[in-house]
């Protein structure tokens, strides 16, 4: 009864387009990547033949690329086309402070961080398993000024009063745009559901609300068609608040929402699975400032290290007991929020000598001093855990697959040894592969 009625109301919110969802519902799911400008050059990739319309950096394939050697580096990241929408919407600068409210899996917090020059990223997710992966994704492509929280939304509201540029509510929602893809999102379809979301969705709203500079954008989406977690909630909000204000997308792609707003919808038939953006502005109100943490003195074993290791080092330092983190902004005081990460965990001091980690050597930021490049069959033997008969100066050294680091050994200077966290090696049967 319930996938009638879901398809019951698609029908009735698309009229003469109906026939045509349907027909998209049987063709094969819209496959995308988005290429990380900080990590590589649009022209490091032969194959991206067709760009999408919904971000610059964005294209289709037609092949999983999960062992490409690129992305193990962490020069692209695989995402739904339409998924790539809302942060072009959103719109950020390179000196932003921008939190994602809901960030995991991390598609949408990497594709945010790419343009950050001296800006800010807190990149949030309430469920602990998901923000490990959202965590791995950031270390993966190499962000640096940054923090991951995993907490409510409620507990970052009380720290953060109109303190932040851009913000990026992408919802949970009720998952009608992964119809097509999960057969459970059409199984568990309800009306109850949707009620349900829809609520929590203003809840995050109004927090969002209450954390936004004067001056600073709200965008709200979500990959649901639903009325009443789209156009319905975004209604609600601004009756609330008198001073906000809709803006328009500024963007040809999609379709304009209904109910006369001026937001942008992506059904199957506009390229992509399914997206809902909704642009806010927030006119009045006074500007907040971010707590910030004491600046810590970097040890001098730390400071060694990193001279020898790169040309120019990070601006700010975190030391928690022996690990360093570092980046090119103030640490901020999170108070009794959950942080999984907070700038670059940049390695331990361990008895008068630094141990660096794995993600020191995946920043996009960092010009490395010592590196050294594998071919792509030395690249798949290192990725699963091997020793590399290679001959370099002595000492760590970060390996690179056509000058990007994808991890790091140390050196004898006849043979490097693996570095490389065996959570992150290729199993047995797996291999890089460029094809």
């Amino acid at each position: 009864m319930s996938q009638e009625m879901y398809f019951s109301r698609m029908k009735e919110l698309l009229n003469e387009e109906y026939d045509a969802y349907i027909d998209s519902l049987s063709k094969p799911l819209y496959r995308g990547m988005r290429v990380n400008l900080k990590k590589a050059e649009l022209n490091e990739f032969d194959y991206l033949n067709h760009p999408s319309k919904f971000c610059k950096e964005s294209y289709y394939v037609d092949k999983p690329l999960g062992n490409h050697p690129m992305h193990i580096c962490g020069c692209f990241y695989l995402q739904e086309p339409s998924a790539s929408s809302a942060v072009e919407i959103l719109d950020v600068q390179e000196n932003d402070y921008v939190l994602d409210l809901c960030a995991a899996p991390g598609g949408k917090s990497t594709q945010i961080a790419s343009h950050l020059k001296k800006g800010y990223l807190v990149s949030n997710e309430i469920d602990a398993k998901r923000a490990q992966i959202l965590l791995s994704n950031m270390e993966r492509m190499g962000v640096k000024n940054m923090a991951v929280t995993n907490t409510s939304v409620d507990k970052l509201a009380k720290i953060f009063n109109n303190c932040f540029d851009k913000i990026l509510v992408d919802a949970p929602c009720s998952g009608e745009g992964m119809i097509k893809k999960h057969d459970i999102a059409l199984n568990n379809w309800s009306i109850e559901n949707i009620e349900l979301c829809a609520s929590r969705q203003k809840e995050i709203l109004e927090y969002a609300y209450s954390m936004l500079k004067p001056g600073g954008t709200i965008v709200y989406s979500t990959c649901t068609y639903a009325l009443e977690e789209d156009e319905d909630v975004v209604l609600a909000f601004l009756e609330k608040h008198a001073d906000m204000e809709l803006l328009d997308p500024n963007v040809s792609w999609g379709r304009k929402g209904f109910k006369g707003l001026n937001v942008r919808r992506i059904f199957p038939m506009d390229g992509g699975e399914g997206h809902f953006i909704a642009k806010l502005q927030k006119k009045d109100g006074s500007i907040g400032k971010l707590p910030v943490l004491k600046q810590k003195k970097l040890d001098k074993v730390a400071e060694k290290f990193l001279n020898e290791q790169l040309n120019s080092l990070p601006a700010y330092y975190y030391i928690d007991k022996e690990r360093v983190y570092g980046m090119d902004v103030p640490f901020v005081d999170f108070k009794k929020v959950k942080v999984l990460r907070q700038g670059v965990y940049l390695g331990d001091v361990v008895k008068n000598r630094f141990e660096p980690s794995h993600s020191f050597y995946m920043v996009a930021d960092f010009d490395y001093k010592r590196k050294v490049n594998v071919t792509l069959d030395e690249m798949d033997c290192f990725m699963h855990g091997e020793v590399l008969q290679k001959e370099c100066e002595k000492g760590y050294v970060a390996v690179c697959y056509e000058g990007h680091p994808f991890g790091f050994g140390k050196s004898d200077g006849k043979q490097i040894k693996n570095k490389i966290p065996k959570g992150l090696r290729l199993l047995p049967n797996s291999h890089v592969n460029k094809d």
